[in-house]
């Protein structure tokens, strides 16, 4: 018997911010592109959790829309949020590494590659960093090529050029 997964989901928007965010009982699963629509929502839940439902309830996620305000408008440094996050055992150590990379600064690839004791693993860590289903409080906007560039982001460049500018980095 499978047992049916609740995803609880809401649209946060601010300014020119429009992001869907979805969470279970354990914590923050999701966060959206900036003005993506509700079906990258519905295609990122269909193959995590197959067996879910996504229920909207704006309240339930209103302590994330409130630390995600935060960081957008006052510069919040750090998230304190609870996440349930979904990937295979090298996923989540690539998230857990940017997790680790401090707010303003940014890491190259092989930056990461290197920290979590895999090296050689640098395309890898590219595909498990574009795999992340949380953007923001997972920062893989931080991640950038070795020789300054931006590169790829599940968001879209513009939204990573404006992450960084708001934490003060101009790309």
């Amino acid at each position: 018997m499978t047992h049916e997964i609740t995803v609880y989901w809401t649209l946060f928007t601010w300014n020119d911010w429009s992001l869907y965010m979805a969470a279970t009982s354990k914590g923050l699963c999701f966060i959206g592109s900036n003005q993506g629509k509700l079906d990258e929502l519905e295609q990122w839940a269909g193959k995590k959790m197959p067996q879910c439902r996504l229920v909207r309830d704006d309240e339930k996620l209103e302590p994330y829309t409130a630390e995600l305000h935060d960081y957008i408008k006052n510069g919040k440094s750090a998230f304190t949020m609870p996440l349930d996050l979904r990937g295979t055992e090298f996923q989540l150590a690539v998230w857990k590494a940017l997790q680790d990379i401090p707010y303003g600064e940014t890491f190259s690839y092989s930056d990461v590659a290197e920290k979590i004791y895999r090296p050689q693993a640098v395309r890898a860590v590219g595909a498990a960093i574009g795999a992340n289903p949380v953007l923001i409080t997972v920062p893989c906007h931080r991640v950038i090529g070795k020789n300054g560039k931006l590169t790829g982001f599940r968001g879209g460049l513009e939204m990573k050029k404006q992450l960084l500018a708001l934490e003060g980095r101009q790309m």
